[in-house]
């Protein structure tokens, strides 16, 4: 039943604000919808970086050759002085990539990563068409670097050996044999099988006078074993240098054998002092503490921590501790919001921080020592926000319909666009129609959904449910090269998603609802969005329709064959759980299952409750089911089972098994053979298509 509280917003083309430019407006007579291959092929930007003087923005950009199956990344800068200035390429080199960039104390040098000798080490190259030069010369690849505030020393991180440095590295005998032992957890994570004894480490260098790193390295992170940053996806938003350059403050996961079942990640400060102690600042917490940021003027570190051990999704609130009296405190407690990134204004009195909030991801100032919150950007998917001297700030934004661009917003909050890095791409291709809706949902509360539909689009249009992983997660506002509603609107449909109970950017309430609850409110959101669309938008024909999911959205697809078998003309099925008794005991991270169900399986009061194995008798909806075999979060064994299941009960059905792909789909060929495939599925159940 929609209600007077239903919201409806058609926009066409890019949400980004009124910062962007018009062309992404333009509807040209040229135009065509999206296909696979343009998703697969827009440029990606990101990792913007600012000159201490504000003259120049570096930021990194990623092209695809889809021919040979390759992406390769390039550096570029531009004058930020000139409102028409052109991007300045300062280091692409071919067939090699130049990453992360950072602007040295002068403006006048810019550091990156880049593989281009063979390993993955630290160059720095003058502004603003120097010749690069090489810093680092590590034995092993680095991952990533950070630049201390007094430009003297480097920060680097590697995947490093027990008994080895960053440095050097002697050949160990190789054992007898090619099994992999192991006497604890973990023994893989995410994509990979784990190797005793190594771990993401921290070292530090010296740089001189002509820039280069002066061995040896420093171990940094050394005093406590374990990952930092964090696996498989910390990155430098773990680690922080202090104001003065004395010290680091990062994140580690401890190694125990209790991480699969454990969330705890401490903020250590090691001052670099000889000899100097590391302290573990959050050692009473045994939950999450992460994205550590120290402030300008030194006297403040900032991180954000969950409160509740073994929950992944708990609400990330920033807490500042006075680095003079060592108190702490919860800065963000009251406001019912988790932060995802946080960085500090220039004048050390605010934080800008990102957080999802309904089906937007804006970015927040933080006053403190109040905590007051302001909202400083209204839609789209905020990102990589860089604070400027003057007050103003850089980020990145992208929306459903566009990736992301570079936006300049002043200290007075007017915006100005700064790159258009997809412009012929996007002005060849049909806008979408976009709408946000509300509806009572499950307990009667308010649900928030999405509508993409083609341009122009006439009469009925049949229907495609995307439903979100995490569980709680939300597709929101915001663009992606995974599950792209746009690019499945493009093909002639109209893309749903509903952010059913347990979403994210409603408030940690309604995050926490779907604990124990998988196949319980979730479903009844759906089935009700389902009955409110027509009463939305008239052009849905809800009785042709089918239903898309990965990972908890795959589980969904396969809880939806038994509980809803007539709800659906076909379903794909990503990456999703179809036993839950096997996935309690299969998948890595061990607290997420644990939390959403109750405890290890033995322990669960109703462990076979929302399990899809158990009503596999009522399925008859055709479905495609596919899964990565590197995928060790959900084992591609699970889609097997369901295959398996589909197919001796004579239920038309399809099996797509990428073997170089984990949860996820990243590779570009794959990404167009996985969407052709959908696509397929979709065209020969919804609109009578005849497909080879």
């Amino acid at each position: 039943m929609v209600t007077p509280a239903t919201m409806k917003t058609t926009i066409l083309a890019a949400l980004l604000a009124s910062a962007l430019s018009p062309v992404l407006l333009a509807s040209p007579a040229a135009a065509r919808p999206m296909t696979e291959t343009d998703l697969a092929t827009f440029n990606r930007l990101g990792a913007p970086a600012a000159s201490p003087d504000g003259q120049w923005v570096a930021y990194q950009l990623t092209t695809t050759d889809l021919a040979a199956n390759k992406r390769s990344t390039g550096l570029f800068v531009l004058d930020l002085a000139d409102s028409k200035a052109q991007p300045i390429s300062v280091a692409d080199s071919p067939g090699h990539n130049e990453s992360a960039p950072v602007f040295a104390r002068d403006g006048r040098h810019l550091f990156f990563l880049s593989n281009r000798s063979g390993t993955a080490q630290v160059w720095r190259v003058a502004l603003p068409g120097g010749e690069p030069v090489q810093v680092t010369q590590s034995a092993l690849d680095l991952s990533g670097f950070s630049l201390s505030p007094d430009g003297n020393s480097l920060a680097v991180w590697a995947d490093v050996a027990e008994g080895c440095s960053v440095d050097a590295c002697d050949a160990k005998p190789k054992p007898m044999g090619t099994g992999r032992e192991y006497d604890r957890l973990f023994v893989r994570h995410w994509d990979s099988w784990r190797e005793p004894g190594t771990y993401s480490r921290i070292y530090a260098y010296a740089l001189g006078t002509d820039g280069k790193a002066a061995g040896p390295a420093r171990a940094v992170s050394a005093s406590i074993e374990g990952d930092a940053p964090s696996k498989p996806f910390g990155g430098g938003e773990e680690i922080a240098w202090s104001a003065d350059s004395k010290a680091i403050a990062f994140a580690i996961r401890k190694s125990d054998g209790d991480e699969p079942r454990s969330t705890n990640l401490d903020i250590v400060w090691q001052p670099l002092a000889e000899g100097a102690a590391a302290q573990n600042l959050t050692e009473a917490n045994q939950a999450t503490d992460s994205l550590p940021a120290a402030s300008p003027d030194g006297r403040w570190l900032a991180w954000a921590a969950m409160a509740r051990p073994g929950y992944e999704a708990d609400r990330m609130v920033v807490h500042l501790r006075d680095m003079k009296t060592g108190k702490v405190t919860k800065l963000t407690e009251s406001w019912d919001r988790s932060v995802g990134s946080i960085a500090w204004a220039p004048d050390s009195k605010s934080l800008l921080v990102t957080a999802q909030d309904l089906l937007e991801h804006p970015v927040f100032r933080v006053d403190v020592p109040s905590g007051k919150v302001t909202r400083l950007t209204e839609r789209g998917n905020v990102g990589n926000v860089v604070p400027l001297a003057d007050g103003g700030m850089i980020y990145t934004i992208n929306s459903v319909s566009a990736p992301d661009d570079l936006v300049l917003m002043d200290a007075k909050g007017q915006t100005r666009r700064l790159t258009n890095v997809n412009a012929e791409k996007l002005a060849g291709i049909d806008p979408v129609m976009y709408e946000q809706f509300t509806y009572k949902g499950a307990n009667g509360d308010l649900v928030h959904g999405q509508i993409l539909k083609p341009q122009g689009a006439k009469g009925k249009l049949p229907v495609a449910l995307l439903v979100h992983g995490g569980p709680q997660g939300s597709f929101s506002n915001s663009w992606s090269y995974r599950w792209n509603p746009a690019v499945m609107a493009a093909q002639g449909y109209a893309a749903v998603s509903i952010d059913f109970h347990g979403s994210t950017g409603y408030g940690q309430a309604f995050t926490d609802s779907i604990n124990r609850d998988w196949g319980g409110k979730p479903l009844e959101d759906l089935k009700l969005g389902m009955a409110a669309l027509p009463g939305i938008d008239a052009s849905l024909d809800t009785a042709n329709a089918c239903a898309l999911g990965g990972s908890y959205g795959g589980y969904m697809m396969n809880w939806i064959a038994g509980q809803w078998p007539d709800g659906f003309k076909c379903l794909v099925t990503h990456a999703g759980v179809f036993d839950l008794r096997a996935m309690a005991f299969e998948t890595e991270e061990l607290w997420f299952d644990e939390w959403d169900h109750g405890g290890p399986w033995w322990q669960r009061t109703d462990a076979e409750k929302w399990n899809p194995v158990n009503y596999v008798t009522r399925w008859k909806t055709p479905t495609l089911v596919i899964h990565g075999e590197k995928d060790f979060r959900i084992p591609y064994s699970q889609s097997l089972a369901a295959f398996t299941a589909l197919q001796r009960q004579g239920i038309e059905s399809k099996l797509l098994i990428f073997p170089d792909e984990n949860h996820w789909v990243l590779k570009a060929q794959n990404s167009v053979q996985w969407h052709r495939n959908v696509f397929d599925w979709l065209a020969k159940h919804l609109k009578g298509e005849k497909v080879k």
